[in-house]
């Protein structure tokens, strides 16, 4: 550190020198002034930096000088920065222009290469997959290459700049999708020629995308905090433009560009506006939390995509045909552009003072107003305009309920009744016209909602008229209020349907919104109307039928939540009831039981319901579990979950504030909201834990605590309610509801984020024609169940016509026959079943081709490959088999729970490995080491029985979690198909390092790179791993650089050296993207993951310039090359080290201090020796008083030192680092004052020193044992294991400084200290215990003779204990304590690290862990009695002693014989005096053979050639003399 601070200073002054000549040089005066103002600071902070350097050269192992030189460093490191901060960023922001060229060049050629090996692809989903991704980097690389431009047109624009970072941070993410996708495809192309030039092109644009996000990194760190000043630009420029598109519009002179329609532009606008609320929300977000780094980059994506609505709106205007709607689009889209400018301002001005609860304010309300011009942007797209009318107009109409009381009915009930009926039926076809006119045009939207609003209107005027008639009014009022609303959802969710048709879950919303119309329109029905029993049941029935039938057009989103499994088990059950409820209709309607026949319609509805909605979620499955159709890919959130907790959420609280809702329908509520919201809270934690952004980190546990507190306040007057459905108690419940439903809305909101979502899933031909069989049946079920209704319908009335019995005969057989159809088609379309027999069949045939090469090369006859090279097979191999490795734990995910995926892995596994089979046997064809053919052949082989044994576990799965009793083989097959894979691997590289082939290596190392940004759980537990990693990775670079300095003669060995390099970095990459995900500040974590992927370039370098000297391995200039690119690795390595360190403080300085207690500790038992040996004095005539209280201040500190710790752990790494250090300079003072107490004492009392010095190593163990409970517990949550043991060692240290306290004001009491001594060991003792007790297995292990060994000393104590109890003397008791401690923690580390001796059987080791713990009790209970004589003697209690004393010697006895149990019948007792003299003898023997072979290989001294001095020879004489002597002993002081 301190040569590194030299060479620091010495460039810190040239650069210092340098900038005083330019300033000099300067015309202009104010740059000078600049320039020497730069040059001052960057020369005071290398003076401070010297100074730093030389205290800690001074105080080489003093913690706190090096932190100041760290400080000093980080200073200098700014103010350099500072002072060339242009040349930096110019070089930044070059190299970022060059790495975006080579970028866009290495995508272009892998497009092109794709499309040259899409003809001889033999995977389609693999080529299907390529060609998606193809297409999205398509689409980014001309905004790179524009971004490229631009910086180089404008050297010095902020703008242009930003551009280029920004564009090359959106191309990484599709352009490593392309990589991944391409080496998925390369194993599956059969023209080699093709595959050979896809590898490449996908390694040479995964080098670049490495090369890209460093460089983006680096010019972000730069550039980044203009950010926000750049997004205020955009839009000021946005705005202007669509002034200027409005001038246009008033002359006739806009017109839409290239490709623009309506519809498009329609599209585009409605679904960027939810994109623009979302970035402006997390904008709010970010500032509110004074994050700049992230408000920048929310600013800079809110302008983006405010951009992309200006155009879309000025789109909208120069497609529509009337000039007032194109003028009210642009007039609103300027106002949300002005709105988002001032919204950028407040949220820039908020940075400055976070927490500011005025800014807060001023931002909500800018934001509101933004929110309120995005809303009337969307009202100005074509129909929307016509949903709103119809939203006002069911508005108006339903301000007829509002009334106090309705006027009577001038119509006759028969009349009212029959009008109502129409009218219902009306306004239930027009919701579902809605629903349809939301897959067409705009103007069919307009049309289905005026006409849902004149239906709507009739029918409430038909409902007030039947209520003029009903006796209980306000029922029926309630009723139509309750269709009011669901009308107004129906059209609400219809509008924002045609705005953004690819919502998540927005069909579902408007489905489950007609569905609430029909079920509110029914409700009213039955209420009102006065029917022959039977009938409105059934028209109630028809209506629920005819709205769920939407479910199975085109079923290509999830309908609900259920797994495949729950489907069929669905199926099954509300089978099982329909069948029931049909029996139930057709015998009641019989016997002419009409209430039961309606009971029994309602029962068979409700069952139809439940089979549609489990048949269009099962065809849902079956069609995107096709191996044809494209995948999902799972985002951060799922944003249907989150849509259906809000629905589902809104529906409950309207139900608990409804005033007809009973108490079982209030409570059912309540149950539904707290299922919910226990779902979105859970959701949140697990995105709060995968996010690596820090803002939407603490957003969403935010959002997931208002969502809790809500719901706990709402369950609290639910609970009221249920007591008292009191008016008050209701109006109570109706305000809770309210902070709940809008933290939920707000919490969806936020969640819609694009970054956060999930990529959904899309259907194939193929999928879709598997869908069939069940579709077709579920519908034909709805039909024959409709007319099965209608007919029981006319049979409830004329029960005696026998043609309609037989009618009713057929559809029930109809209705029969497609339930079995259902059945049969869900269950034959099992998701992954086909796929799994296919696969398996594939296998197998590979299985067979591999045992026919491998007989084949036994017999030497195996045909050579000749139209291939070994390297490219070498890589083909290595290719396919990475590939397979990939596809392991998916596989065991989706056999285990995800039955949709299942179909896609297994195929796609099953793809592999025809190519495998190929390069395996080709390259075993052309290797002619025979062994080296079988192990390439046989390693294959084990790879491909790995594989089919986790494809027969999958299919016993199927994806299935509720089948627990797969899951073990699914994960023990997946850990054999991983060994298999890193075997063949291992084999790989070995080969292809011999011959200098490194890509393999350079793709790891790549691959490798590209996992560090990668974000994780950081609740993950951080252990000392994540610093050990590095430092073992630094260590075998010097073994590296030795065999580099031998390469000439020893290339070979270059290979494995280069190879373990590559395996170590991939190591490394992981732990250290834990750390960065754990690191403290967030600074810390972004400086780790940014010198790792540095260090990967480094190894890039190296492994390539060691593959190029072992093909020419006399070149000299490659091999100072590769000793440069050595070097720069050696500083990368110690820059990591470095960060580590810096992220980890805490960690370190628990880990030092830890160091210093332990040797704390050996300090004090080596002084425990001193003063049983009675040496221990005092050096001068001092007394115990003079120490007291300086003992008592500085364990009074400790324990507050202990608070500190504790707390600590759940603080930052700063405070818990300081924590430690006080800790551990607090203990060590405390030692040494009570060291120097005992010594006071005088080396007359021995045995009170002892005392008093094991009182102080009580609590260094305790403290010891605390400071590695922190370790383990920092940056854990509440509920983490750890912290519950950091509770239980801060227990015990409080207890042991407690102890020390009572000790050292009892030591000069000679009544009480013997007493007081026995307390303490007593305590000591069941603290040992607790630790014996422990799971914890010890380091290392003992033999059952020192077991043996130890309990002597048990005796001996017990029969001391029994004395001390008789004689009751202080002096004896005291004896007694000193020498109980040490017996029986000796007992129980010898018998527990004897018992988990490698040889000793799990039923002799609990024996004797028991006897162990039987033998510490009774030892326990027997000084436990001592101290209750001392207290108070009587002949009785003293007569006791004897029982106690046998209870121990009985456990003794136990206890060895448990120990003799561990040798076995072998087992000889060490004290017999045969054993003793053979082994003395074997002894003896083996140190005479050792001795002659020394003397055997002893040769004649050569004679010296130069003559010596008589003196030296005396001197020599005089050495040996000595060296003969024996030594003489003496003690250190």
């Amino acid at each position: 550190m301190v040569r590194q601070a030299r060479v620091l200073a010495q460039a810190t002054s040239d650069l210092v020198n340098a900038m005083r000549s330019d300033a000099e040089a300067e015309i202009d005066m104010e740059n000078s002034k600049k320039l020497l103002a730069a040059a001052k600071l960057l020369a005071d902070s290398t003076a401070r930096m010297v100074e730093a350097a030389k205290g800690a050269a001074a105080n080489p192992e003093n913690e706190d000088q090096q932190q100041r030189l760290r400080e000093a460093a980080e200073g200098l490191r700014v103010a350099t920065n500072a002072a060339a901060q242009n040349a930096i960023k110019k070089k930044i922001v070059n190299r970022l222009e060059i790495a975006a060229k080579q970028a866009a060049a290495a995508a272009t050629q892998t497009i092109a290469a794709s499309q040259n090996a899409a003809v001889s692809n033999k995977n389609t989903a693999a080529h299907q997959q390529l060609v998606q991704s193809c297409k999205n980097v398509a689409d980014h690389i001309p905004q790179l290459v524009q971004g490229v431009r631009g910086s180089q047109a404008q050297a010095e624009d902020l703008s242009a700049q930003l551009a280029l970072i920004n564009s090359s941070q959106n191309f990484l993410q599709p352009g490593s999708k392309m990589v991944a996708s391409a080496k998925a495809a390369v194993p599956t192309v059969t023209d080699q020629a093709a595959a050979m030039q896809l590898s490449q092109c996908a390694k040479n644009l995964a080098t670049s995308l490495a090369e890209l996000r460093t460089a983006s990194q680096k010019a972000h760190e730069a550039c980044g905090p203009m950010e926000i000043d750049s997004a205020l630009n955009t839009v000021q420029t946005l705005k202007n433009e669509l002034q200027d598109a409005k001038m246009a519009a008033m002359d006739g002179q806009l017109k839409p560009l290239p490709g623009e329609t309506l519809e498009k532009c329609t599209q585009d606008l409605g679904s960027t506006s939810k994109a623009v609320g979302s970035s402006m929300a997390q904008l709010l977000t970010c500032a509110a939390q004074g994050n700049e780094h992230y408000t920048g980059v929310a600013a800079r994506e809110t302008a983006q995509a405010l951009k992309t609505l200006a155009q879309a709106a000025r789109g909208v205007a120069a497609s529509t045909t009337d000039p007032v709607a194109a003028h009210a689009m642009l007039d609103s889209a300027r106002d949300v552009m002005e709105g988002s400018a001032m919204l950028i301002q407040e949220a820039k001005q908020a940075l400055a003072v976070p927490g500011d609860a005025d800014s807060q304010q001023r931002l909500a309300q800018v934001a509101k107003a933004v929110s309120h011009s995005l809303n009337n942007c969307v009202n100005c797209l074509p129909g929307q305009k016509d949903v709103d009318v119809a939203l006002k107009s069911i508005g108006e109409s339903s301000k007829k309920l509002l009334v106090d009381s309705l006027p009577p009915s001038s119509k006759s009930f028969q009349e009212a009744q029959s009008e109502l009926n129409r009218a219902a039926a009306d306004l239930n076809q027009s919701a579902g016209e809605v629903v349809h006119a939301t897959r067409g045009q705009s103007g069919e939207l307009a049309a289905a909602s005026g006409k849902f609003s004149d239906d709507f209107d009739e029918f409430l005027d038909a409902g007030i008229e039947m209520a003029g008639q009903a006796q209980d009014q306000i029922q029926v009022i309630g009723n139509l209020k309750s269709i009011s609303m669901a009308s107004s959802k129906l059209l609400l969710a219809a509008k924002s349907l045609s705005v953004d048709p690819g919502a998540p879950n927005a069909k579902n919303l408007l489905a489950a919104a007609a569905r609430a119309v029909t079920e509110s329109i029914n409700q009213l029905i039955t209420l009102c109307t006065q029917q022959a029993p039977g009938q409105k049941e059934c028209d109630n029935a028809l209506r629920e039928l005819e709205t769920v039938k939407g479910m199975l057009d085109n079923p290509n989103e999830p309908v609900s939540d259920l797994s495949y499994f729950d489907c069929i088990e669905g199926v099954m059950e509300n089978s099982k009831v329909l069948g029931e409820s049909m029996a139930g209709i057709s015998q009641n309607a019989k016997t002419g039981d009409l209430l039961v026949f309606g009971e029994c319609v309602g029962v068979a509805s409700k069952a139809l319901c439940g089979l549609t909605e489990a048949a269009a979620q099962a065809a849902y499955l079956v069609g995107i579990s096709d191996p044809n159709s494209q995948a999902g890919q799972q985002g951060l959130v799922d944003p249907i979950q989150f849509a259906r907790a809000n629905q589902a959420i809104q529906m409950a609280c309207q139900n608990l504030v409804d005033p007809a809702s009973s108490p079982s329908q209030v409570l059912s509520a309540a149950t539904i909201v707290a299922k919910h919201t226990s779902a979105l809270c859970n959701a949140c934690r697990i995105a709060s834990s995968k996010t690596a952004n820090p803002v939407a980190k603490r957003h969403f546990v935010q959002s997931a605590k208002e969502v809790a507190n809500s719901t706990a306040n709402l369950v609290k007057t639910i609970k009221a309610l249920d007591g008292d459905f009191s008016e008050e108690n209701r109006n109570k419940c109706r305000i809770a509801t309210a902070p709940l439903i809008e933290a939920v809305e707000n919490l969806t909101a936020f969640a819609s984020n694009p970054e956060f979502v999930s990529i959904p899933a899309q259907i194939s031909t193929e999928g879709s024609r598997a869908q069939e069989p069940i579709l077709v049946s579920a519908k034909t079920m709805l039909e024959s169940s409709s007319l099965l209704i209608k007919t029981a319908r006319s049979l409830a009335i004329n029960p005696k016509d026998p043609p309609t019995w037989s009618v009713l005969a057929g559809h029930s057989h109809t209705v029969s026959d497609s339930i079995k159809s259902l059945i049969t088609s869900i269950r034959d379309k099992a998701p992954g079943q086909r796929e799994c027999d296919f696969s398996i069949d594939g296998i197998n045939r590979c299985i067979r081709d591999i045992e026919q090469a491998s007989l084949a090369a036994v017999s030497q006859s195996l045909a050579t490959r000749d139209d291939i090279s070994v390297e490219a097979l070498q890589e083909q191999l290595t290719s396919v088999v990475q590939e397979i490795g990939h596809l392991i734990d998916p596989i065991a995910t989706a056999a285990r729970g995800e039955a949709a995926q299942l179909g896609h892995k297994v195929t796609q596994l099953a793809s592999y490995f025809e190519p495998l089979v190929l390069a395996a046997v080709g390259l075993a064809s052309k290797t002619l080491n025979h062994q080296q053919q079988m192990t390439v052949l046989d390693q294959s082989k084990t790879l491909a029985e790995s594989a089919l044994q986790i494809l027969y576990a999958a299919k016993e799965g199927g994806g299935n979690p509720k089948a627990s009793h797969t899951h073990d083989a699914i994960t023990e097959a997946a850990q054999l198909m991983k060994e298999a894979v890193d075997d063949i691997m291992v084999t790989l590289n070995e080969a292809a390092s011999e011959v200098g082939m490194v890509g393999g290596m350079v793709d790891l190392i790549a691959e490798a790179m590209t996992k560090v940004s990668i974000e994780i759980d950081p609740f993950l537990p951080l252990c000392l791993k994540v610093i050990l990693m590095p430092v073992h990775f630094l260590f075998l670079l010097p073994v590296f650089f030795f065999q580099m300095t031998k390469s000439v003669t020893n290339p070979e060995e270059l290979g494995g050296l280069a190879s373990q390099m590559t395996n170590d970095y991939g190591h490394l990459a992981l732990q250290g993207r834990m750390a960065a995900a754990t690191a403290e500040p967030e600074e810390i974590g972004f400086q780790i993951r940014t010198r790792v992927q540095e260090l990967g370039h480094g190894c890039i370098f190296l492994v390539q310039k060691a593959g190029a000297l072992q093909i020419c391995p006399t070149d000299s200039y490659t091999k100072k090359e590769l000793i440069e690119c050595a070097r720069a690795v050696t500083e990368k390595v110690s820059l990591v080290l470095s960060a580590l360190q810096a992220g980890n403080k805490g960690t370190q300085a628990c880990i030092t201090a830890a160091s210093a207690v332990s040797g704390i500790i050996a300090d004090l038992d080596t002084t425990i020796m001193f003063a049983t040996a009675g040496t221990l004095n005092a050096e001068n005539n001092e007394s115990f008083a003079d120490h007291r209280e300086n003992i008592l201040k500085t364990a009074k500190a400790l324990v507050e030192d202990t608070k500190l710790l504790v707390s600590g752990a759940a603080s930052s790494q700063d405070k818990l680092a300081q924590a430690a250090q006080s800790s551990a300079n607090t203990i060590t003072q405390l030692a040494e004052v009570v060291k120097l107490g005992a010594a006071s004492l005088g080396s007359d009392d021995p045995e009170t020193q002892v005392v008093l010095i094991n009182a102080i190593k009580d609590v260094a163990k305790a403290l010891s044992d605390l400071i590695s409970a922190t370790k383990g517990a920092a940056s854990k949550p509440a509920d983490d294991p750890s912290m519950y043991q950091l509770k239980g060692a801060a227990k015990v240290m409080v207890t042991n400084v407690t102890s020390l306290l009572k000790t050292v004001k009892a030591v000069e009491d000679e009544a009480t200290r013997g007493t007081r001594a026995l307390e303490a060991t007593i305590e000591y003792i069941k603290q040992e215990l607790t630790v014996f007790q422990s799971s914890e297995v010890p380091e290392k292990t003992s033999s059952p003779e020192e077991s043996i060994r130890m309990t002597k000393g048990i005796t001996m104590a017990t029969a001391k204990a029994v004395a001390a109890g008789n004689s009751c003397r202080q002096e004896d008791v005291i004896a007694t304590a000193n020498l109980s401690r040490k017996a029986v923690a000796d007992m129980l580390t010898a018998c527990k690290q004897a018992s988990y001796h490698p040889d000793v059987s799990e039923e002799v080791r609990e024996r004797a862990l028991r006897f162990g713990t039987e033998c510490t009790l009774g030892y326990l209970e027997l000084l436990e009695h001592v101290l209750l004589i001392l207290q108070k003697a009587t002949p009785e209690l003293k007569h006791q002693l004897a029982s106690f004393s046998k209870r121990v010697a009985a456990a003794v006895t136990e206890l060895i014989q448990s120990a003799e149990a561990m040798k076995g019948t072998e087992w000889v007792d060490p004290e017999d005096p045969t054993v003793i003299a053979e082994t003395e003898l074997l002894g003896a023997a083996a140190s005479i053979e050792a001795a002659a072979k020394k003397l055997e290989q002893l040769k004649p001294r050569a004679k010296p050639k130069v003559s010596v001095h008589p003196r030296c020879l005396r001197l020599t004489r005089q050495r040996m003399h000595v060296s003969h002597r024996p030594p003489t002993p003496h003690l250190l002081p």
